[in-house]
């Protein structure tokens, strides 16, 4: 159906059904002080035009409120990832070891209502536990409808005004994920969930897959990560798309030996996005069964690391891209797919631009799949471990540019002074190491070396909160950090039936294996960073150490005298645009002058990147700050915890 012709039938079943429908610009962030989406919007901008909250009064910050999660579970959570909605005056979030859905009202954190689903041993086995990174509402013309996915695989439908569960939703309210998804899977022990938050629009809802990290898998079976829609009105399935193709399906020719059958995986752990006036949901794919030996399923492996997008109605395939070929690397797609219009040589293009753990920004036409700059297949290594058979070439974008390191050789090392410069390259050489991302794994003590390293580290670069994008310049900010890990395999039968897994080679110790001097990591600052990527040009505009240098750099004894600039913090950070900043929290804490322990909520100019002012927070930012304004005043709320600090949301507010 033409563009314009879907707009209008759209619009028009909107009015029938009495509630509306924004089509046209969803790129232009959040609408009216809400935040009525995980991302913001549908296409996960992060953006807000609100301005009340600026570069001039943003040090003026106090608490307005807090939620402290810590009673809703048996024990407390110390890692809340949650980003809230709001919407009408009600901030909506999951909380506790539970998963509960709390309603706190906008203003004064009140409690308005609360849900919780005991599910028993299901929840106690399940493979993504704690309370996840949030739910999503649907504006119906009545009440509206909150949908969350618990810890044991089960969709939730709730009334958004009472929090009582849908009565002609599923089974009371409740969907059983576990069922129709085309495999048998035990109620209890079968190893799928889901951290992220559905996505919702008009009349479905969008699921995807998580399983448990796969560095050491015990078997080469596993559950498959498929991808399904549901009807928000019933809650029966409305499509299925399978991300491992079965059978004579598109792709499957991409899996040798008929490996399709017992490689599990492949599902959708992250975002989503949704682009309403193409009717298009866009998944990132993550890898199959093992992160780093892929010798029982050789062949490109599609859809795994792949970018798809699907029609929103049918579930049908209208295009893909690899962005990995046969994964050994876990460079698995982790974040939205975050959808702009740009204008790139004088061309108007609907895009699609999808941060990756490699520290890459890939940016398609998402109408049609198209690289907007072009992608170029490039030669790679092969793997000298026996069974194994990488690509020969893997696709390597010409822009943007990496925003962050990639590799790592002698050049890269931490060099505060000439003898911890020593000890870092003493470090090197127990190891293989190279420039490019895709030097492969190793089997440790095989050539005398402890495996392989990478860097970025097998979680990025980039994980879950991927970036936000400012449609007023048509710059992309995305925080990302440099880390290194070792790719070290071994063969051990009494963990796996896979021929190799990650180990350490026997006789080695943790200690040995470590990748920091006393301490200090091997790779030279800064660790955390945010980047300004022009999505017109395709340049990188400025990049900025985040986050504070950590006490025990700080104070280490090796550094005693030295000089040593803010360092930036590894993390996992989400970034929030306004009117007129970048804001995002620190990813650790550092103790201030005072003496007191804590992390900052930092803003910077998004021209330049320059730091405009800081705010303290009780511990570091695990969750995406978010922003709204109620009766006139703007709010940012952010989830905090970690080292012993419970989970808590805390809503900021100028006096």
């Amino acid at each position: 159906m033409h563009d314009t012709r879907l707009m209008l039938v759209l619009a028009i079943a909107a009015m029938l059904v009495g509630f509306p429908v924004h089509i046209a610009g969803q790129q232009e962030g959040t609408r009216d002080g809400e935040w009525p989406s995980y991302g913001g919007d549908l296409a996960h901008t992060r953006y807000s035009p609100l301005d009340q909250i600026d570069e001039n009064n943003f040090d003026e910050l106090e608490v307005a409120w807090s939620f402290r999660t810590d009673n809703f579970g048996p024990t407390p959570e110390f890692f809340l990832q949650s980003t809230p909605l709001m919407v009408d005056g009600v901030l909506y979030t999951t909380a506790g070891t539970r998963r509960a859905a709390v309603a706190l009202d906008a203003e004064t954190g009140e409690i308005l209502w609360f849900h919780r689903y005991d599910e028993g041993e299901r929840g106690a086995a399940a493979p993504r536990r704690l309370s996840g990174r949030g739910l999503s509402y649907l504006e119906d013309g009545g009440d509206g409808k909150i949908f969350y996915v618990t810890p044991g695989y089960h969709l939730i439908g709730l009334n958004a005004k009472n929090g009582r569960r849908l009565s002609d939703f599923g089974n009371a309210g409740i969907v059983d994920l576990k069922l129709e998804l085309d495999q048998d899977i035990d109620l209890v022990t079968g190893e799928i969930g889901l951290h992220a938050a559905p996505l919702v629009f008009n009349d479905t809802i969008v699921i995807g897959a998580a399983h448990l990290p796969g560095g050491a898998p015990k078997s080469m079976r596993n559950v498959k990560g498929y991808i399904r829609g549901f009807d928000t009105n019933t809650g029966t399935r409305k499509w299925i798309f399978h991300t491992i193709p079965q059978g004579d399906e598109f792709g499957n020719d991409t899996w040798a030996g008929e490996s399709w059958r017992d490689t599990g995986n492949t599902g959708v752990w992250g975002q989503m996005t949704i682009d309403p006036e193409l009717g298009m949901v866009y998944l990132p794919v993550e890898m199959p069964t093992n992160d780093y030996y892929g010798g029982h399923r050789l062949g490109d492996n599609l859809f795994s690391d792949s970018l798809v997008a699907l029609d929103l109605e049918t579930g049908q395939r209208r295009w893909h891209y690899q962005i990995t070929h046969h994964d050994v690397w876990d460079w698995d797609l982790p974040a939205a797919p975050v959808l702009t219009d740009i204008t790139v040589d004088g061309r108007e293009i609907k895009a699609v631009a999808l941060p990756t753990k490699q520290s890459w920004l890939f940016v398609f036409d998402r109408e049609t799949g198209e690289p907007v700059w072009p992608i170029n297949e490039q030669p790679v290594a092969p793997s000298d471990i026996p069974g194994e058979i990488l690509s020969p070439t893997q696709p390597h974008p010409t822009k943007p540019p990496a925003f962050d390191q990639q590799g790592i050789g002698p050049d890269d090392l931490v060099a505060f002074t000439p003898e911890i410069r020593a000890q870092a390259l003493e470090v090197l050489s127990r190891f293989r190491y190279g420039r490019s991302i895709y030097t492969p794994p190793s089997v440790g003590s095989a050539d005398g070396t402890y495996g392989t390293l990478q860097v970025p580290a097998s979680t990025g670069g980039v994980n879950w909160p991927g970036g936000s994008f400012d449609p007023d310049t048509g710059i992309f900010y995305q925080y990302s950090k440099s880390e290194v890990t070792n790719l070290g395999l071994t063969n051990n039968p009494d963990r796996s039936d896979m021929n190799f897994i990650r180990g350490r080679p026997e006789g080695v110790s943790a200690r040995q294996e470590a990748l920091n001097v006393e301490g200090i990591p091997i790779l030279k600052p800064p660790w955390g960073r945010i980047s300004a990527i022009d999505l017109g040009t395709g340049e990188l505009l400025w990049q900025v150490a985040h986050g504070e240098t950590a006490d025990n750099i700080r104070n280490h004894r090796l550094l005693e005298g030295v000089l040593i600039p803010r360092t930036g913090r590894p993390g996992r950070v989400g970034t929030l645009v306004t009117k007129t900043l970048v804001v995002a929290g620190d990813g650790g804490t550092f103790t201030n002058d005072e003496g007191v322990s804590g992390a900052m909520l930092r803003a910077y100019d998004k021209t330049n990147g320059n730091e405009m002012g800081a705010v303290f927070m009780p511990a570091q930012q695990t969750g995406s700050p978010m922003t709204y304004s109620v009766n006139g005043k703007q709010y940012i709320v952010v989830a905090v915890s970690g080292g012993g600090y419970g989970g808590e949301l805390i809503a900021y507010h100028l006096p």
